[in-house]
C-alpha cells in the first residue's frame, strides 16, 4: 500500500510517499514560503535532482492539492490516480500527556490536539490545517497521527515533574514532555536490529544532535528520561537555543535589559546557543570553518556544545545503572566525527572502547564505531522519521 506522510509547518509542507511495508520512497519534496509571495514546491527526483515549481499557495489546502497534482502528474508523477494512495500519516508535534502512541485520527483526536495548542502554538495549528485539508480533498482516506511527544510519555512522574508549585502542573500542564520522540524511537529500534540486540532488554542512550538537539535514556524498550522539557529550549545547547541554564539568570537578564516576555523568548530561542556564543553562525559547517581560522569564540562554542552532550550521556548511564548502546543521529550526530570522538573518548571507565579510525570515515551512514572488545556498543544510525510515521500508519490502518 502507498502511504503519504505529511509534515505541516506554519509556512511549509514536507511530504513523502512511501510504498509499505517495504518503505520504498516513491516521491518526496517540500512546499516552502507557504502563504507568502514567491511560494514554491521543491520536488526531489529519484535521480537526486531537485526541481522548483513556483505557484501561489496561500494556505495548506492549496499546498496539499498542488502536492497531489504533482505526484499524479505526467511530468513528475509516480502514480496515475489518487486512489493509489491508501492512507495519510501526519507528524504531530505535541499531544501533551493525552497520547502515548500513534492513533487513527477522528473527531475526538482532533479535539484533543486542539486542546494542546497552548503547548505548541506554532506547530499544532499547522498540522490541524493539514488534517482538515486531507479530509476535504481525500475524505475517504484514513489518517493517522504520529506524535513527537508520545514516546516520552513512559517517563515516571518523578522524572517529568518540575520542582515548582504543584498547582501550576494542575492548572497549566507544566511538566517535562520531550520532543523528537519519533526519531528517538526509530533510531533506537533500528540500532538494535542493526546490531542484533534485544530492544526490550537493552539500555540505550540516543543522541539526536543537530541544530535542534535532545538525548533520551531508553531502558527495556521504554523512554525513562529526556533532555528536552516543556518546550524545545531545555537540555542541550543547540544552534540558536540556550538549553538548560540558571532560571534565576534569566530573571536577572530580563531586569537588566528591560526585556518583555517576547524579547526574552527571542533571546533564548533565536539568539543563543552556538550562534550566541560564537557570534558566527548556528550552522556547524560555518562554525568549523571559523575554528580552522583560529576563532576563539567558535572554538568555545563547539567545546560547550560537545561537553553538554557528554555530560548527559554520563548522567543517563547512571540513571539506567549502565548502558549497552549509544546511538548518534541528526545532522551533527550523523556527520560530525569530531563531536562523536569527544563524547566517546576517555570513557573506558564506562566500558566504551571507541574506534577513532573508523569514526573518522563515517558520514551519514549506518555504522558501528566502537571496537570489538567494547562492552558498550556505539553506532551511527541516520534518522528516518517519515519511515517511522509510515510504519505506524501502515500498522494502524491494516489492523484486522
Amino acid at each position: 500500500m502507498n502511504v503519504l506522510v505529511l509534515n505541516c509547518g506554519s509556512s511549509s509542507v514536507k511530504y513523502k510517499l512511501l510504498e509499505m511495508p517495504d518503505g520504498k520512497v516513491k516521491a518526496q519534496g517540500v512546499v516552502e514560503k507557504l502563504g507568502l509571495p514567491g511560494s514554491f514546491l521543491k520536488v526531489n527526483l529519484p535521480s537526486g535532482e531537485k526541481v522548483i515549481l513556483e505557484k501561489d499557495l496561500p494556505e495548506h489546502t492549496a499546498a496539499i492539492e498542488f502536492i497531489l497534482e504533482t505526484i499524479t502528474g505526467k511530468e513528475y508523477g509516480c502514480i496515475k490516480d489518487l486512489k493509489e494512495i491508501n492512507a495519510v500519516g501526519h507528524r504531530l508535534v505535541h499531544g501533551g500527556d493525552k497520547f502515548t502512541e500513534s492513533v487513527l485520527i477522528d473527531n475526538d483526536v482532533v479535539a484533543k490536539v486542539e486542546s494542546c495548542i497552548d503547548l505548541a502554538p506554532l506547530h499544532n495549528p499547522a498540522t490541524l490545517k493539514g488534517i482538515e485539508a486531507v479530509t476535504k480533498l481525500l475524505p475517504q482516506l484514513p489518517q493517522v497521527g504520529v506524535f513527537d511527544t508520545a514516546f516520552q510519555q513512559t517517563m515516571e512522574k518523578k522524572v517529568f515533574m518540575f520542582p515548582i508549585p504543584y498547582e501550576y502542573y494542575e492548572k497549566y500542564g507544566i511538566r517535562r514532555y520531550g520532543f523528537h520522540g519519533t526519531s528517538h524511537r526509530y533510531v533506537s529500534q533500528r540500532a538494535c536490529d542493526f546490531l542484533g540486540l534485544d530492544y526490550n532488554k537493552a539500555r540505550i542512550i540516543t543522541c539526536h544532535i543537530g541544530n535542534g538537539a535532545s538525548i533520551d535514556a531508553i531502558k527495556n524498550g521504554k523512554c525513562i528520561d529526556t533532555s528536552l522539557g516543556m518546550t524545545p529550549t531545555d537540555g542541550l545547547m543547540m544552534g540558536t537555543r540556550c538549553g538548560a541554564v540558571d532560571p534565576g539568570m534569566l530573571v536577572f537578564l530580563g531586569e537588566k535589559e528591560g526585556f518583555s516576555y517576547e524579547e526574552l523568548s527571542n533571546c533564548i530561542n533565536k539568539k543563543s546557543g552556538v550562534l550566541g556564543v560564537s557570534g558566527v553562525s548556528s550552522d556547524m559547517r560555518e562554525l568549523e570553518a571559523a575554528i580552522k581560522k583560529g576563532n576563539e569564540r567558535a572554538i568555545l562554542a563547539l567545546d560547550m556544545y560537545e561537553y553538554r552532550i557528554k555530560k548527559y550521556v554520563g548522567a543517563y548511564a547512571a540513571a539506567m545503572g549502565g548502558v549497552d548502546l549509544i546511538v548518534f543521529t541528526g545532522g551533527v550526530g550523523e556527520n560530525q566525527a569530531r563531536t562523536r570522538d569527544f563524547v566517546c573518548s576517555d570513557m573506558e571507565f564506562m566500558g566504551i572502547h571507541f574506534d577513532k579510525k573508523k569514526n573518522e570515515s563515517i558520514r551519514g551512514e549506518e555504522a558501528l564505531i566502537s571496537l570489538p572488545d567494547s562492552k558498550v556498543k556505539v553506532c551511527v544510525i541516520p534518522t528516518d522519521e517519515e519511515l517511522m510515521i509510515a510504519k505506524d500508519t501502515y500498522d494502524i490502518t491494516t489492523k484486522k
